[in-house]
C-alpha cells in the first residue's frame, strides 16, 4: 500500500502511472476520487460536530454542579466508596527471607518466596530437592 500512496503522492509518478489511460478514465478516476474526498470531509464534520456538542455538554454540566454546589471530588468521593480521593501507595516492609539456598558459585542466597523463583533454587528443585529442605527455621 504505501508504493500506491508513494505513487499517488508524487505528481510525476502518478503521471506515469496513468499514462495509458484515456480521458475518460482520467474523469472516472477523479469522480472516485471526488467522492472519496468528499466522504473524507463529511466524517471529519461530524466528528466535530460531535466534539463541539460534547463540548456544549460538558459546560453545561459545569454550570448545574456550580449552581448545585457539587464539585467533581464530591463526586469520586461517592463513587469510590466514601474515601476522599485515593491515597498514594504506600511502600510495604520488606519480607524477611524465608529460604535460604547456595547459588552456582556456592553463594548463599536467600529468597522471601515472592516475585520469581531465583534459577539456582529452581535448578535444585528441577534436580529432585524440596521447597522445604531450604525453609529458613
Amino acid at each position: 500500500m504505501s508504493e500506491f500512496i508513494n505513487i499517488i503522492t508524487h505528481e510525476r509518478r502518478l503521471n506515469a502511472a496513468l499514462k495509458e489511460l484515456d480521458l475518460n478514465e482520467l474523469h472516472e478516476v477523479q469522480k472516485k476520487l471526488d467522492n472519496v474526498i468528499s466522504k473524507r470531509e463529511e466524517e471529519a464534520l461530524e466528528q466535530e460536530k460531535a466534539l463541539e456538542e460534547k463540548r456544549q455538554k460538558i459546560a453545561e454540566l459545569k454550570r448545574n454542579m456550580q449552581e448545585a454546589g457539587i464539585d467533581i471530588s464530591d463526586i469520586l468521593e461517592d463513587e469510590i466508596g466514601g474515601d476522599k480521593l485515593a491515597s498514594p501507595k504506600r511502600k510495604r516492609a520488606p519480607k524477611p527471607p524465608k529460604y535460604e539456598f547456595k547459588d552456582e558459585n556456592g553463594e548463599s542466597k536467600t529468597w522471601t518466596g515472592q516475585g520469581r523463583m531465583p534459577k539456582a533454587l529452581q535448578n535444585a528443585l528441577d534436580n529432585g530437592r524440596s521447597l522445604e529442605e531450604f525453609l529458613i527455621k
